[in-house]
């Protein structure tokens, strides 16, 4: 004879299972969200059931109906929930640090980690290597605008277009000041960088002597949430190294785009999580001057 309690199990589990078809479907579209006969089609469900399981959801305050009642999405509560379960994660710095040691140890330069916080670039980790560098951002903790610099073209570039066109309108008059950016050289440049999918400096702008290559990190999404770069000496970006560089920091940056927890805070507020001894070293670089080495 059949048990009770088995029958009760499996019905539970296969409640929970369509539950989860229906946040699956609904995180596959924008804001705008899908009408209930969508959500039948996507998820394979009868239209009563769809939307029995939309009524439970919405009475647990995972998904919510729009303004007009008729599309159904995932709402901030879903979103709240999955940033809190994110927080036992190690966060994006601790992610990261071991590439940037192993890149460190291979290429004999210095590795930075660079995060988009708001219209700037911060620098949130760096480890040196054994040749004296200048950098635009010079220290952990330093920042300058999304576009100046080679991680912060390719984040610049990698963005969806409606926040790239916000930044650049806000950001270009920042940069006039240093003689050759202007909005023509920023979009040419972008559009370099989401061609070929990195950003390289071989000396061009005012650090003289200085170069340097730029990967960007996305999470399982596909989102830019950074870059990892060196910065190193023009003269060793030469043609035979560059292609050696730039495969081993595709490698590390694909490595550590698999790990990226998207809900971690430190991607959001970068300048919070760059650990007890740089909180309170936190500034904006003096980018309108070369920096100092």
């Amino acid at each position: 004879m059949k048990n009770q309690e088995d029958d009760t199990s499996s019905e539970t589990s296969g409640t929970l299972q369509r539950g989860f078809a229906v946040i699956r479907a609904l995180a596959e579209v924008p804001d705008g969200g899908l009408r209930l006969k969508q959500v039948a089609q996507a998820t394979g469900l009868a239209q009563p059931t769809a939307h029995r399981l939309l009524k439970s959801l919405v009475q647990e305050r995972v998904v919510e109906q729009t303004a007009g009642g008729k599309n159904y999405r995932l709402c901030i509560e879903f979103y709240a929930l999955a940033a809190r379960a994110g927080s036992g994660y190690s966060s994006f710095r601790e992610l990261c640090r071991p590439a940037l040691l192993r890149l460190s140890g291979v290429l004999n330069d210095t590795v930075f980690l660079m995060v988009r916080s708001g219209f700037d670039v911060l620098c949130m980790d760096r480890v040196e290597g054994p040749l004296p560098i200048r950098s635009y951002t010079s220290d952990i903790g330093g920042r300058i605008p999304l576009g100046l610099g080679q991680a912060g073209t390719v984040i610049l570039a990698l963005l969806p277009p409606g926040e790239q066109e916000e930044i650049i309108r806000f950001n270009v008059p920042r940069l006039r000041h240093l003689g050759y950016i202007d909005e023509v050289f920023l979009r040419a440049q972008i559009e370099r960088a989401r061609a070929q999918n990195h950003a390289v400096s071989q000396g061009q702008g005012p650090i003289q002597g200085m170069g340097g290559v730029s990967v960007a990190i996305t999470d399982p999404n596909g989102y830019v949430v950074g870059a990892i770069s060196i910065g190193t000496l023009s003269e060793r970006l030469n043609d035979e190294r560059l292609p050696h560089i730039l495969h081993v920091l595709h490698q590390e940056a694909d490595r550590i785009s698999r790990q990226v927890n998207p809900f971690d805070p430190a991607l959001k507020h970068p300048s919070q999580y760059l650990g007890p001894a740089h909180v309170g070293d936190v500034k904006p670089a003096d980018f309108s001057i070369t920096p100092p080495l």
